[in-house]
């Protein structure tokens, strides 16, 4: 599987580390009232989704840098990747 690295062009998945669903960047809260519920859903929930999926993968063997890969979980397809830092979130 390739990704495509926006400053670097196609690497091969090798050389990256999975790290999970994009959205985990954005972390609760701790002051807000709820933030002991926030935390568990943020530690222990996750969604399993069939079809586009944000991951953030980690290019460990390359220049260091967290990227968000837009990836088909069924057909394993890339359709696009972004520096983390430009990407937020979401």
């Amino acid at each position: 599987m390739l990704i495509p690295h926006p400053l670097l062009g196609p690497r091969d998945a090798s050389e990256f580390t999975y790290l999970g669903d994009a959205s985990l960047m954005a972390r609760p809260d701790p002051a807000t009232p709820d933030a002991e519920a926030a935390f568990h859903d943020y530690v222990h929930l996750r969604d399993n989704p069939a079809g586009l999926h944000r991951e953030l993968w980690f290019h460990e063997q390359g220049d260091r840098s967290w990227l968000i890969v837009t990836r088909d979980t069924v057909t394993h397809e890339i359709t696009g990747a972004e520096l983390a830092r430009q990407g937020g979130a979401a």
